[in-house]
Formats: structure tokens, C-alpha cells, sequence
């Protein structure tokens, strides 16, 4: 029984994310589905960290067992054939022995949030961006941004259905770049909430907008409460890049 490390891209728009689920495809149904296809054995993918629907992936991870022999190569091109017409590339593929799990030994995990800032509508990133026509400060959503990095409750920026045992997390970076008409933003830590990360850029586009200050920011942190921090911003800009071991 061989152990196989997949690092994954995903276009998730057609996805109920990345979890199986009863009420439509996931991605890790997808990637299972494809395995039983070409070696005839029924698995399970365990995954890096969980997308919600209409989140992509540049870099997931996931992990399955497999006992009918491969290489890598091999085994990458025929999932690939397989997965299609699902919109998931396997990218990577690698031997890795039974001490190593998707999730529980990823020491980090970073993510990206594309936001669009234009008048005009998106042709090539409609669904791959959040549209934001009213002008953002991208220096000023960076300032505030700080307020949020270190050890901190976050339960002000936490979706109500999260299951974490705690709403105290460490985070890493978060960081607002803009490059040309998109602002992007940074975010890594060991691990993330459920919405973490699309409740802070919800907040923070508030900032942008000259509605908030970095005050009003930290405010909102230290009041742990969901219904003092901005909105759920959309899932269409937000990517899982990569999950660090």
C-alpha cells in the first residue's frame, strides 16, 4: 500500500466546495471518483484544509492510499485524464510514507483574495474575482490589515456554523497589495476559521472605502462579536495557494 501526495488547482465554481456533500459535486468526490476509474479501488482523499463553494485552489493538498502500483508520472497523467471535463488539474504527485496527512501534519496554510477595483465589468474574471467598482485604498486596507496579524480571538470574523474547538488563532501575514486595477490580499497561518478569511476581506474593503479606519477595525476585533465586523465578502476571489509542511 503505497501513500500518495497530490498537490491540486481547482476552479471552484462548480463545486459545493471541497467536502463531500449530499447536496451536489464536491472536489474530493471528483479526485476519489477518478481513482476508482483507473486502479478499481474505492479510497479516501483527505484534503489540506476544506474550500466552500465557489472557492479555488492554485495549491490544495490531499493524501490517499493506493494499493495497485504506479509511478508518479504515471499516476498524475491518468487522474488527469479521468478528473476531466472537472475543472481540477492534478499539478503534482509524490511517493510519501503513512506518517504523512494532508491535514494534521500541514504546519501553515496561506491563501489569496483577488478583488477587481474598476467601473467596467469583468469579462475574463467574472466568477474568478470579487467585482469592486467604488475606489479602494489599498495602502490604507494594508495599515489597518496589521491590527488583525498576531494571536488573537477571532470570533468577530468566525461564520456561525464553524466547528473549531476555539476561536483563538495566529496569523501569520495579512497583507493588501494593489497591481494595476487588483488588490490582493495575503493571508497565512497554521490553520483558519470557517470564513475567516472572506470575513477580514469583508472588513477591510469597508477600510478601503474611507467607511472604516483602522480603529473602527480594531474595534470590531476586540468586541468578539460577528455582527460588529463587516460582511461575508464573495467566494469568487478567494484561493487556497498552498499548504506548508
Amino acid at each position: 500500500m503505497q501513500r500518495w501526495k497530490l498537490t491540486v488547482e481547482y476552479d471552484g465554481r462548480p463545486f459545493v466546495g471541497w467536502q463531500r456533500q449530499d447536496n451536489g459535486p464536491s472536489v474530493q468526490q471528483s479526485v476519489e471518483e477518478a481513482v476508482f476509474r483507473l486502479s478499481g479501488e474505492t479510497v479516501r482523499v483527505h484534503g489540506s484544509g476544506r474550500t466552500d463553494a465557489g472557492v479555488h485552489a492554485l495549491g490544495q493538498v490531499c493524501h490517499f492510499d493506493l494499493a495497485k502500483e504506479f509511478t508518479g508520472l504515471k499516476l498524475r497523467d491518468a487522474l488527469n485524464f479521468h478528473l476531466k471535463p472537472a475543472p481540477i488539474a492534478v499539478r503534482e504527485v509524490e511517493a510519501v510514507d503513512e506518517r504523512f496527512h494532508a491535514r494534521l501534519t500541514s504546519i501553515g496554510r496561506s491563501y489569496i483574495y483577488r478583488i477587481v477595483n474598476r467601473r467596467a465589468p469583468l469579462a475574463l474574471d467574472a466568477g474568478r474575482a470579487w467585482h469592486v467598482t467604488r475606489p479602494l485604498d489599498a495602502e490604507a486596507m494594508h495599515d489597518a490589515a496589521q491590527v488583525l496579524v498576531g494571536q488573537h480571538d477571532f470570533t468577530s470574523f468566525r461564520a456561525a456554523l464553524c466547528q473549531a474547538k476555539s476561536p483563538v488563532k495566529t496569523l501569520d501575514r495579512l497583507a493588501v497589495e494593489r497591481v494595476d486595477e487588483e488588490i490582493r490580499i495575503h493571508a497565512a497561518a497554521r490553520s483558519f476559521l470557517h470564513h475567516q478569511v472572506r470575513n477580514m476581506v469583508g472588513s477591510l474593503e469597508l477600510v478601503g472605502s474611507g467607511k472604516w479606519t483602522a480603529d473602527d477595525l480594531r474595534a470590531a476585533l476586540e468586541a468578539r462579536d460577528r455582527s460588529k465586523a463587516g460582511p461575508t465578502c464573495p467566494p469568487d476571489g478567494l484561493y487556497f495557494v498552498a499548504a506548508r509542511y
